[in-house]
Parts: structure tokens; C-alpha cells; sequence
């Protein structure tokens, strides 16, 4: 068994690099890897630690490796081959896989981890950059109750919310109701704003007062304000909302799951997208109604 104080954290990007940093400020002997080394430097200099220039030797110490990179294939490029964590983690150490991939992957990921007497949990998150630089994280799992206990005080240092959802996958399944729920919910605050301007309202104004009633949501509280001022700049990328919603479609094609104005919103997507906002704040659906 390695370190039970050392852990190893994969992917230092916009979320990874603060829910790496939370666990060296709570005192972890923390190890990361991140393809541009540049990152990895950056992150040094900000938090004490160690950097490791493979997947495989920044897993080697750990009693708990944590990933959270792009898509399926980033995670299969960090976790398998001759420099992958597999190739260097230790028996009895657990993988919990932070990303946001299908839920196949996840079950493949458990018996690959199985193979070699090692646990897996996938634990996606949700809350966005905010969220992960101030803790705030909602992690929802997928493995065994014994594993999740383990795992659990560690996630805890960048989570407001943790929840084991079941087996392998059932995290990531979950994500995908999350990222359902989220896309039907602002189309119809882009909608609702637009209709707002249109009809001549102070949009403020309807705001503070629907926002106290039935209509009110996260994203009526954190993104009305910048919609209305046609600010993007920042959030969660459209690119990776269209890749968490062509997970889900494709889920839910399998699952014969009918998901009509989800596919509709990822089509909005795309004209977004189109218009050069492939890096604008998911909250940007509101653009496509003013041109």
C-alpha cells in the first residue's frame, strides 16, 4: 500500500489546477502531471508539491491517483500504455476519474483497474472553474460503497457534495442528467431574457422578481445578469458542453431514452459555435436569438 498522504493528480486544467491546489493547501503530499510542462510549473510556484514528467511515475507513490482531463481519449492516453498511470500505480491504490466521459469507459476503466488488484471509482464533477477554485464542487460517483469510503475525505477538500450514485458508470450517468437538465434550463432563460428585451422590460427587474418565484435557478442567479450584458467570456466552455451533450445522445441512443430538446439545444450549440463562440460560457445561447 502507498502513502495513504500521497496522492497524484492528472490534468492541471481549469479545473484541475485548483482541485489540486486544495489538496496540497489541506497538507497532501501531492504529485502532478500535465502534458504541457509549462502548466505544471505555473502550478509549482502557486502550491508546494511535485511534478512528475509521466503518468506512471506521478502515480507511483500515490494511495489515490485523481484524474480530470479532456475527453474519453485523453483519459485512455493517461491512463494505458508504457507511460500510463497502470503502467506505474501501485497495488491496492485507487483511481477516481474526475472527467466527464461515457459511461462505458468507466466500466472499462473498473475492469482494467480490477485486473491489476487496484480500485476505480468515476466521480465527475459539477460546478465549473467557480466552483472548483473555491471547493465548491458537486462529485457524483460510481463504484463500490468501500472504495467511495476511502476516496471520500480526499474529494472532500474541493466538494460541497458528494454522492455515491452505484456501480461502475452510474457517476458518469449521472452527469449526464446533469448536463440534460442544465441545457434545457438555459434555452429557456435565453429565451425568456429575449423575450424580456424585445417586449421592452428592464430585465433586472424581471429578474429580481420571477427569481423569487417558480422560475428561479442557478443559472437565473449566476447568468442572467452577464446574458443581459452579452458577457461570455468565462465559464464553461460551449465546446465541452457539446461534448458532454454528444455523450449523453449517444447514451441515450443506447438506452433508447428519448431526449428531443436536448438534441435540439446541442444543435444551438452549434450555431453558436458558428459564430465563433466555441470558448464562450454555455449561458451565450442567448446570442443565437439576437442576430
Amino acid at each position: 500500500m502507498a502513502n495513504k498522504n500521497s496522492v497524484a493528480f492528472v490534468g492541471l486544467g481549469v479545473m484541475g489546477y485548483p482541485m489540486a491546489g486544495h489538496l496540497s493547501s489541506a497538507g497532501f503530499d501531492v504529485c502532478v502531471y500535465n502534458r504541457t510542462q509549462a502548466k505544471a510549473e505555473r502550478w509549482l510556484a502557486e502550491y508546494k508539491g511535485r511534478s512528475a514528467a509521466t503518468p506512471a511515475e506521478a502515480a507511483g507513490d500515490a494511495d489515490i491517483v485523481l484524474l480530470c482531463v479532456g475527453n474519453d481519449d485523453d483519459v485512455r492516453s493517461v491512463v494505458y500504455g508504457d507511460t500510463g498511470v497502470l503502467a506505474g500505480i501501485g497495488k491496492g491504490a485507487i483511481l477516481v476519474d474526475h472527467t466527464t466521459v461515457s459511461a462505458d469507459l468507466a466500466r472499462t476503466l473498473a475492469e482494467s483497474c480490477a485486473e491489476r488488484e487496484l480500485d476505480f471509482l468515476d466521480a465527475p464533477v459539477s460546478g465549473g472553474q467557480a466552483g472548483a477554485e473555491n471547493g465548491q464542487l458537486t462529485i457524483m460517483v460510481g463504484g463500490e460503497a468501500t472504495v467511495f469510503d476511502r476516496a471520500e475525505s480526499v474529494m472532500d477538500h474541493y466538494a460541497k457534495s458528494i454522492r455515491l450514485m452505484g456501480g461502475a458508470g452510474c457517476g458518469q450517468l449521472t452527469k449526464m442528467v446533469n448536463q440534460i437538465c442544465i441545457a434545457g434550463v438555459l434555452q429557456g432563460l435565453a429565451e425568456g431574457l429575449h423575450f424580456a428585451e424585445r417586449a421592452g422590460l428592464d430585465l433586472a427587474e424581471v429578474v429580481a422578481v420571477i427569481s423569487k418565484g417558480a422560475a428561479q435557478s442557478w443559472q437565473m442567479e449566476n447568468r442572467s445578469g452577464t446574458m443581459a450584458e452579452g458577457q461570455f467570456e468565462f465559464g464553461f466552455a460551449v465546446n465541452w458542453m457539446r461534448k458532454d451533450l454528444d455523450i449523453t445522445l449517444r447514451a441515450g441512443r443506447k438506452l433508447d431514452a428519448r431526449l428531443p430538446l436536448t438534441a435540439l439545444v446541442d444543435q444551438f450549440y452549434a450555431d453558436v459555435q458558428s459564430y465563433g463562440g466555441g470558448r464562450w460560457d454555455t449561458s451565450s445561447l442567448i446570442e443565437r436569438l439576437r442576430r
